[in-house]
């Protein structure tokens, strides 16, 4: 899984066993950040500029094993800057329930990316 903001895409992955069906959880990338290879994913080397999140989409991508790996993402929020003075959070509103029908599919036979907007 990787996700894309301001021009740059992050590996997202943590020591625990990731992406499980239900599995609700927070990947915090730079400062306290609890994902694998956290310095290469740091957005603070080189830091990343907040007018860049106009500039570039925001973004999540499955990038799967082969045709018969795909994820539902039945939801899905960034935050940039959690508690800082620029805060910008970004989901998708067509994941905003629990219908069949506000669930998306990625994998290789279907699209491995969804794009994010800035609510």
């Amino acid at each position: 899984m990787y996700v894309g903001i301001a021009g740059r895409e992050f590996h997202v992955d943590s020591p625990r066993d990731d992406f499980e069906p239900g599995d609700n959880y927070t990947y915090i990338f730079g400062d306290g950040a609890n994902v694998l290879d956290a310095v290469r994913n740091d957005p603070r080397l080189p830091r990343l500029n907040t007018d860049d999140l106009d500039r570039y989409p925001v973004y999540l991508r499955f990038e799967g094993i082969d045709n018969d790996d795909d994820w539902c993402v039945e939801g899905v929020t960034v935050t940039v800057n959690p508690g800082g003075a620029s805060t910008s959070t970004y989901d998708n509103p067509r994941l905003a329930g629990t219908a069949a029908d506000q669930k998306i599919w990625l994998g290789k036979r279907f699209g491995e990316a969804v794009y994010l907007r800035r609510i």
